[in-house]
């Protein structure tokens, strides 16, 4: 046991297991995965045990991979086929192959299934998002169960979300979840890599996920995934941030869901932040793309992170990028390490301007142009963004 949880973490675990009315589960493509295709077997015991945990009153949300795995297979290029084309039609091909294995699935236990594709264009536009909230709120409520994945068939660089990790995490708040669980081929996080370290302890729960240092801990991939255990911490950190907590265990382990809410110890158990940030901040820190940085002085970081304050103008000593009043942008200290997030005030011509200017300074620099005291509103903003 991770002795920085407390003696009674197991019972708070269990009341967590049994009152949460909202799951989201991840899987990844190597849990889906056998010899680089998909496995129907590892889908039809993965449908029996969600549908056992929606058959107790439970909403539940599938994001998962193995499109790119189902579709390799019946394209010439097979498995060297790795190019942002050929991974975009292999997904093409196998999408309808992974959800047709889904509905199949879920039918014997008579639960009917939704196909949602996604990129993060369609998540970006406020109106858009909350579009998408009510059509997941409506699937729930008629007891459908999401089954979601990138639409990696269209989607550019710019607009992916990396890894379905990072999705998940932002269906997170799209549904406002209840318990997130990841299903991984690990047993759960260990303080190293078990790859390379055969005595890296395995942490059965953590306190603060925050408190770790994931660069040290997390290197390298799987081979079927695009993230790794790196990316499910980072998803399992803005998790955190929502008050929801986090699962990771090994998607192998026969029956593991099953287990789990029956009371056994399986991977790492992460418990919620005591504190969570509004839904809103949330959006805006991970669903906007920032479009460039301002780096603060230390008067101007202190009074951010401990003093709850709005970022002015006069702590800013430089600006990054090219953007427009109303853009996201990245604050960075001076030793260039990330502070937050949050939505400018100022166009980034104007901030080159007024920055390091005191308040009283700024009528005179902008002229007839409307002033705001201002640069970031705390608001606006969201500490500890997480990447």
């Amino acid at each position: 046991m991770n002795h920085t949880c407390g003696e009674n973490w197991r019972a708070h675990r269990d009341a967590i297991l049994e009152q949460a009315r909202i799951i989201v589960i991840k899987v990844g493509s190597a849990v889906l995965t056998t010899g680089g295709e998909l496995d129907l077997r590892v889908v039809n015991s993965l449908a029996d045990q969600v549908a056992m945990l929606h058959d107790q009153n439970r909403d539940m949300v599938l994001v998962s991979s193995g499109a790119v795995s189902a579709g390799r297979k019946h394209l010439r290029f097979g498995a060297e086929g790795n190019t942002l084309p050929e991974k975009q039609a292999s997904a093409a091909v196998g999408q309808s192959r992974l959800m047709h294995g889904y509905d199949e699935a879920f039918e014997r236990f008579r639960k009917s299934t939704a196909q949602i594709l996604l990129t993060r264009d369609d998540l970006c536009s406020r109106h858009r998002f909350l579009n998408a909230r009510n059509t997941f709120a409506t699937l729930l409520a008629n007891r459908v169960i999401p089954i979601v994945n990138e639409n990696d068939t269209v989607v550019v660089q710019e607009l992916n979300f990396g890894d379905n990790d990072f999705l998940a995490s932002l269906i997170l708040n799209l549904v406002q979840a209840d318990l997130f669980i990841n299903l991984t081929t690990a047993d759960g996080v260990f303080a190293g890599n078990p790859d390379r370290d055969p005595e890296a302890h395995k942490y059965d729960c953590i306190a603060s996920i925050k408190q770790l240092d994931l660069e040290a801990m997390c290197r390298g991939k799987t081979q079927s995934g695009a993230g790794g255990m790196y990316s499910k911490l980072l998803a399992a950190q803005r998790a955190d941030q929502l008050g929801v907590p986090t699962l990771i265990v090994s998607g192998k382990t026969r029956f593991a869901l099953e287990k789990v809410f029956a009371g056994h110890d399986l991977g790492t158990w992460i418990l919620p932040g005591q504190r969570s940030v509004s839904q809103r901040k949330f959006w805006l820190a991970y669903n906007l793309t920032p479009e460039g940085s301002l780096v603060l002085d230390d008067g101007a970081k202190e009074a951010l992170l401990f003093k709850g304050k709005s970022l002015l103008p006069a702590g800013i000593t430089s600006v990054r990028g090219t953007f427009t009043a109303g853009d996201l942008v990245e604050l960075l200290g001076s030793d260039g390490k990330r502070i937050g997030a949050g939505l400018s005030n100022y166009s980034s011509d104007d901030l080159a301007r007024i920055g390091g200017r005191k308040t009283a300074e700024l009528p005179h620099i902008l002229g007839d142009q409307a002033v705001e005291e201002e640069a970031v509103h705390r608001d606006n903003l969201l500490l500890d963004v997480v990447y």
